[in-house]
């Protein structure tokens, strides 16, 4: 494994035990500041760090005293001089203040990571979810491998 790809999957345990802990400042610090996001959810992209950060603001905002346990499947990573691009299956699971979880939903992650000040920050990040041919609904748990 190398060195660059160690740090796109310690990107993702970051990205994971800040999503938990709802903490912003962690969880920026994955972005540069230039970082474009094409996100699922409402906005068609977001244009820079300060853009992005008062959507996860609002988004650790609105858990209240939920959290969020974030788990990465099928992670695929390509490694070159001084980029990476990472593509994953990411799984939200809404965790109640007990510890139960309560709902789950899944996405498709992708991540462009360039090499800054010698760490790699996401300069582009795109999630999404396959729409449903019959109903137009999005598709939010993966029926299976394809």
């Amino acid at each position: 494994m190398s060195d660059t790809e160690k740090q796109v999957l310690r990107a993702l345990d970051t990205y994971k035990s800040a999503v938990l802990a709802k903490n912003a400042d962690t969880f920026m610090h994955l972005y540069d500041p230039e970082v474009r996001v094409f996100d699922t959810w409402g906005v068609w992209s977001y244009e820079g760090a300060t853009a992005w950060r008062i959507a996860v603001e609002g988004w650790f905002t609105s858990l209240r005293d939920e959290s969020v346990r974030v788990m990465f499947d099928d992670v695929n990573i390509v490694d070159r001089q001084d980029f990476a691009l990472m593509s994953a299956i990411v799984t939200y699971a809404a965790v109640s203040a007990q510890g139960q979880e309560l709902r789950a939903m899944q996405n498709r992650i992708s991540w462009v990571l360039r090499t800054s000040g010698h760490v790699l920050r996401v300069v582009h990040e795109h999630t999404s979810a396959p729409i449903g041919f019959e109903d137009a609904k999005a598709i939010l748990t993966r029926q299976g491998k394809s």
